[in-house]
């Protein structure tokens, strides 16, 4: 019943690693890696044209009640999208590959 305890363990550890020597090591493998612009995410988008969005609703709010609201949400998501559209790229021009 002791050598039953002390076998599985070893046992177990020899099947990994004999799986960690089997798979192929990846550093040899040379890829181009693409630059990642950091501006362009979806996250970053969707939180710029909320907030224009917001900012905009908020000013029409005060300036016309609801409708003014209205036309106000839709003209901050226009300016989200254009400031959004920009941001991207600056960054590219600023990081281009020549």
């Amino acid at each position: 019943m002791y050598r039953n305890r002390v076998s599985r363990p070893i046992l177990v550890l020899l099947i990994i690693l004999s799986f960690a020597l089997t798979v192929p090591v990846a550093s040899g493998q040379h890829h181009r890696r693409r630059y990642h612009n950091p501006e362009a995410g979806k996250k970053k988008a969707a939180k710029r044209i909320g907030i224009g969005t917001a900012i905009g609703a908020g000013a029409g709010a005060l300036i016309g009640g609801r409708k003014g609201a209205l036309i106000g949400a839709g003209a901050g998501a226009g300016a989200g999208t254009a400031y959004h559209y920009h941001k991207k790229r600056q960054w590219r021009h600023r990081h281009r590959r020549y």
